[in-house]
């Protein structure tokens, strides 16, 4: 991690690094606005349309870690750039389908272009941000990508308002090209993570992710992925089944929680640069409020004005306990190895988002739509036994390493 440097350099790295995720996420969901238009187009089943983004975000998830391998071995830069523009190619590629088959494989290059963004922006994250704002930074970059998947639906219909689908597909990919010129043109300020000793105590590579404390982090961060994506999923359905919420109001608390999710993570950057002695006692007390306040729905009809506080308060919470988790995990890594922990644990957020949806809605289906929100609040308090269990096992293992030979 570098010494101290001026703030504006700082705000140059976390904006070249946050709008490379800000396209990244952009480009996952810029797809489903088409599926209505590529229907009509190609006449294919809602399923298969469906598999254009499963192949994007799987191979994302499937390459995050050997991916951050490289990145740990020969540097990010090239990385970030050659993942970049690959994102934007592919995208850009998929204008000039002449049928579908050929969009899928041009989904699978965009996944291979973005799974070096966790890894590379985390890994450079790390050689580049002052110390006094690796929080804030890590919160900027959750922030576009959070931003990323907000803005692509209403970006892409108001294209197709304008333009037909190709063009709109082309516009938006095109948009990755000034982007890595812009990361090439200034990568002078994009320092990598400090290289691993050649002689350094404790696991590496494989033997590191399978280790006790990287295996309960990425339980961690699944985990709480589940929750999330269970609440985003079926908020709307739960509520509706249990009290008759309208659906306006529904819709109103789910949007109130991604809202405060989404603000929290700045807040809880802020946070973690002021506090780093005990991150993982902030991240449980949030952790506790959210499930307090995610439950309360689930037990009793709450009023309308009131229900809609209620989502954004529970967002908030969980929000700004996202970035003391990302610090405690990168405070984890050994030197040299944030690129593949980091492809590693944060594979967990998209396999988490992917498990949860299936297994709840056959809940409801079976008549307990009541056991939604408790499930959600369970898969919580699990993730808060992952995150103190790897943070002691993780200080245990450096302990000894900090015990001067007699």
């Amino acid at each position: 991690m570098p010494p101290e440097q001026p703030p504006a350099r700082d705000a140059r790295i976390i904006a070249l690094i946050g709008t490379g995720h800000f396209l990244s996420h952009f480009y996952m969901l810029c797809l489903p606005p088409l599926f209505l238009v590529w229907r009509q187009e190609f006449g294919a089943s809602y399923a298969t349309l469906g598999l254009s983004v499963a192949l994007m975000s799987g191979t994302t998830a499937l390459l995050q870690t050997p991916v951050g391998f490289w990145v740990d071995r020969w540097g990010a830069r090239p990385f970030l750039v050659g993942g970049t523009l690959l994102m934007a190619l592919s995208v850009s590629a998929m204008a000039f389908a002449p049928a579908f088959w050929m969009i899928l494989p041009l989904a699978v290059l965009s996944g291979v272009g973005n799974s070096v963004i966790h890894p590379a922006d985390y890994a450079i994250m790390a050689g580049s941000i002052s110390k006094s704002f690796l929080g804030r930074a890590f919160a900027l970059h959750t922030f576009t990508g959070n931003l990323g998947f907000a803005l692509a639906p209403p970006v892409i219909a108001l294209l197709l308002t304008i333009m037909d689908w190709r063009m709109a597909l082309l516009t938006v990919g095109l948009l990755g090209i000034p982007v890595v010129l812009a990361i090439l043109l200034q990568s002078g300020v994009l320092r990598d993570q400090a290289k691993a000793k050649a002689q350094a105590d404790g696991p590496a590579g494989r033997a590191l992710l399978l280790s006790r404390p990287m295996l309960l982090f990425f339980a961690f961060f699944l985990l709480s992925s589940m929750a999330g994506s269970g609440i985003q999923s079926w908020l709307v359905t739960v509520l509706g089944k249990l009290w008759g919420t309208p659906v306006l109001v529904a819709s109103a608390a789910l949007t109130g929680y991604m809202i405060g999710a989404t603000g929290g993570t700045l807040v809880g950057g802020w946070i973690a640069d002021k506090s780093k002695r005990n991150l993982l006692g902030l991240v449980t007390l949030l952790t506790l409020a959210a499930m307090a306040l995610l439950l309360l729905p689930g037990l009793m009809p709450l009023p309308d004005a009131v229900l809609p506080v209620v989502a954004v308060c529970a967002g908030l919470a969980l929000g700004t306990s996202r970035t003391p988790r990302d610090v405690m995990l990168k405070d984890a890594c050994p030197p040299g190895q944030i690129g593949k922990v980091f492809g590693f644990v944060s594979a967990g957020l998209p396999l988490g988002s992917a498990i949860t949806p299936v297994p709840l809605g056959f809940l409801i289906d079976m008549g307990h739509p009541g056991l939604v929100l408790p499930v959600v609040a369970g898969l919580l308090g699990l993730s808060l036994l992952c995150a103190g269990s790897a943070q002691g096992t993780a200080r245990a293992a450096r302990a000894p390493a900090a015990v001067p030979a007699e």
